[in-house]
């Protein structure tokens, strides 16, 4: 039993949508970002950058318990205790691996900041703005680059890959992207809406998600002082 401890984000979801891929079985433990449960000491103990999703695989190595953070980290070692969505040989694991680095040191970190520049932060800065939100751009085009020659991002075969970077292209208007502009990004990211493991993924905590991170405290608790006090 996988006992998942998340938030309906685009790193949530990553996880959601490979859970239910496998068809494994998992308990639901929300983690809500906004009221600061993801400083509770029993969660630092399995996530100690105080980051969701992590998880514990009841049945882990050697049939022990054993605690997983990082979502991409996740997604592998989802994909290693199942046999799937992960090549065996050597290449094509590699191509999988490389284009999930890419999203964990690409798309999630620069969209993130597009989202803070253009939405969250308390000053509108028109040099934050612009350069995340070129920036995104540029990423989007990476991608519809690739997908212009294969199927999906690490090739032929859907792999974790691609549910790592879907739930972070979801919000293209808020990143002030066009869809129409990317056309082979546009297909893809059609097919993976078009799964049903996917819809059931992004359901997770659905009716949890509140649009409260523009109070007072749900701010300070994600983007002020609460993040960096000393634990």
């Amino acid at each position: 039993m996988i006992e998942l401890f998340t938030w309906p984000t685009p790193n949530g979801h990553k996880v959601h949508i490979m859970l239910e891929e496998c068809g494994l079985e998992y308990n639901i433990h929300g983690i809500d970002i906004g009221k600061g449960e993801q400083f509770d000491p029993d969660f630092l103990k399995i996530s100690p950058n105080n980051k969701m999703p992590a998880m514990i695989d009841t049945d882990g190595p050697g049939g022990a318990p054993y605690s997983v953070f990082e979502s991409g980290a996740m997604l592998m070692y989802l994909a290693e205790k199942t046999g799937k969505f992960m090549p065996q040989d050597m290449r094509g694991r590699y191509d999988v691996i490389q284009w999930l680095m890419f999203q964990m040191g690409g798309v999630g970190p620069m969209l993130g900041q597009a989202h803070h520049f253009r939405d969250y932060a308390p000053e509108k800065i028109a040099y934050g703005i612009d350069r995340y939100t070129n920036e995104a751009n540029r990423l989007y085009g990476v991608i519809d680059r690739r997908l212009a020659e294969a199927e999906w991002l690490a090739g032929d075969e859907y792999s974790i890959a691609d549910m790592a970077t879907f739930p972070w292209l979801r919000p293209y208007k808020a990143q002030g992207q066009d869809l129409e502009d990317t056309p082979n990004l546009k297909r893809w990211f059609m097919a993976m809406y078009d799964r049903p493991a996917v819809q059931r993924g992004l359901k997770v905590l659905k009716d949890n998600r509140r649009q409260g991170a523009h109070s007072k405290e749900a701010w300070e608790t994600l983007f002020g002082n609460k993040q960096y006090e000393k634990r």
